[in-house]
Parts: structure tokens; sequence; C-alpha cells
């Protein structure tokens, strides 16, 4: 598993791995993410760079960079600097 810089991770959040099928596998987390409280994320996906995972969202499929992704099933929106404001202690 893989987790970039400047990731803001919340309680109750699962990050774990799927052991058979297509997502067999660890997710990988890119830089500035923000994981929302009782997020789950699992499988062989890739979360880009720039992305608001909700509260209780479930993310079993890759997010493209610069998204906001919420709820299940999943809706992903794109928007620039969706962490604008989010991202606690940011440090380059």
């Amino acid at each position: 598993m893989v987790i970039g810089s400047n990731c803001n991770i919340h309680k109750g959040v699962t990050i774990g791995q799927e052991n058979r099928g297509l997502r067999k596998g660890v997710p990988t987390i890119g830089d500035c993410v923000w994981i929302g409280v009782n997020a789950t994320i699992v499988g062989k996906i890739t979360i880009g760079d720039d992305v608001l995972i909700a509260p209780n969202s479930f993310v079993n499929c890759d997010v493209p960079s610069h998204s906001i992704f919420y709820g299940n099933p999943c809706i992903i929106k794109h928007r620039e600097n969706a962490t604008e404001g989010y991202i606690n202690r940011k440090w380059e």
C-alpha cells in the first residue's frame, strides 16, 4: 500500500485489500487526499492527487486526480483544487 504526502485520514476509515477477483491487491493513494470519517477504500485501485473522499463513502474503483468522490454506489465529480481548505498542516 502507498499513501502519498499531505493526506488527511479521519477516524473510522478502513483501507484494505481484496483477496480475489479483478481488484485483488491494495490501494495506492496519491498526494493531498482528504478521506472523511468512516470511508472504506478497498482493492487494487488508484486514487489520484487532490481528491476529496466524502464521509461514509465506499471506494472500490479508480478515482482520477482533482475529484470529489461520494456515495455508494460512487459518484465522481471533477473539481480543480478539490481539497483546498481541507488539508491540515500541509508541508512541501
